[in-house]
């Protein structure tokens, strides 16, 4: 059961992985999140979970449940609470699993829990996950890395959009769900950058506006807006192309993550000691050390509580600049074609 935000779908694959050793594994997700399982070899049926549409209120819970145990269980069911809300843990007993899993700081949920496991919150969360498991890769050392399967189709539409790409490329992705999360220098940063690469804006559709902004700063023919033009397979997709990602804390990290890109990540009233960093060898991480404000939020509110916004203000395009042109001298371009 996974039916937070898409990052954390995506760093769910190392228990979905790792429970798909033992027998067959069903993902309940949310609409918006699930088709980046699409196609993954440890997942044997998505359900589709839509909570604030098609499936919310009892109605739509007991529909969902309902689809859940018409799949097969030979020798019963076990639910994995990897979203630990009251509403998931009622979805998994209506859905007649017998044994359910979940973590002890999820208080509301508990009672419908059969077994608690010990939330660490000094461990990176795909590792914290994992331990949902009690399997015997958690052995509580480096976070297992999370994995996507982009398939032909998301391959064929990256090599037609990245056609006019010439060399190698960074890509960037200024959006984010939390207004505070979003760093203001992307421009920038995109025209400092695209002096040695070229630079490809990642992101949804409603990250457009920001896309054209960094577009306008960088030198013609330099700069490449996909957003919205792309599946979140295919964004994988790209990101595996990239010499580098930078981005905010948001979803675009662990999707680099998972296809094994290194990522710049930009932290301002979050930090990476929440478990939410990157998890790709030659990943870094960029914030303001020192304020007595910062982290403020587990997420990031839609606006700074006390009105400065200074850990995003202060961290400076120049200074993100020096981080990226150091990550990329450490990592070698990814090959344009995936291996067979």
């Amino acid at each position: 059961m996974q039916t937070s935000f898409l990052g954390d779908v995506v760093v769910t694959t190392p228990l979905i992985e790792a429970l798909a050793r033992r027998g067959a594994v069903d993902v309940a997700a949310r609409q918006d999140a699930a088709a980046i399982l699409t196609g993954h070899p440890a997942v044997r049926t998505l359900v589709v979970y839509d909570k604030r549409g098609a499936d919310r209120g009892v109605g739509g819970l007991v529909r969902v449940a309902r689809r859940i145990r018409a799949l097969p269980a030979e020798g019963g069911r076990v639910a994995y609470m990897a979203q630990g809300s009251p509403r998931s843990a009622a979805l998994a007993w209506l859905a007649g699993c017998g044994t359910r899993v979940g973590f002890d700081t999820s208080r509301q949920a508990r009672a419908f829990y059969t077994r608690v496991v010990a939330y660490d919150p000094a461990r990176h969360h795909a590792a914290r996950l994992l331990s949902l498991a009690a399997a015997t890769e958690d052995a509580g050392g480096e976070a297992p890395a999370p994995r996507l399967v982009p398939g032909d189709a998301e391959r064929s539409a990256v090599d037609a959009l990245l056609a006019e790409v010439r060399g190698p490329f960074v890509a960037v992705a200024p959006g984010s769900v939390w207004a505070t999360k979003r760093w203001p220098y992307y421009p920038a940063l995109g025209a400092a950058l695209a002096a040695s690469h070229a630079v490809v804006v990642v992101g949804g559709p409603g990250d457009r506006e920001l896309a054209e902004a960094i577009i306008a700063a960088c030198p013609p023919g330099r700069a490449l807006d996909a957003t919205g033009r792309l599946s979140l397979l295919g964004s994988a997709e790209l990101l595996r192309r990239a010499a580098l990602l930078v981005t905010n804390d948001s979803a675009p990290q662990h999707l680099a993550s998972a296809v094994g890109t290194p990522a710049l990540t930009i932290f301002g009233p979050t930090v990476p000691e929440f478990g939410f960093g990157p998890l790709a060898p030659g990943s870094r991480t960029a914030g303001v050390d020192g304020l007595a404000c910062r982290p403020c939020d587990p997420h990031g509110p839609a606006r700074c509580p006390l009105g400065h916004w200074r850990c995003m203000r202060e961290l400076s395009a120049e200074a993100v600049a020096a981080l990226a042109r150091g990550a990329l001298a450490g990592a070698a371009p990814a090959d344009p074609a995936p291996s067979p």
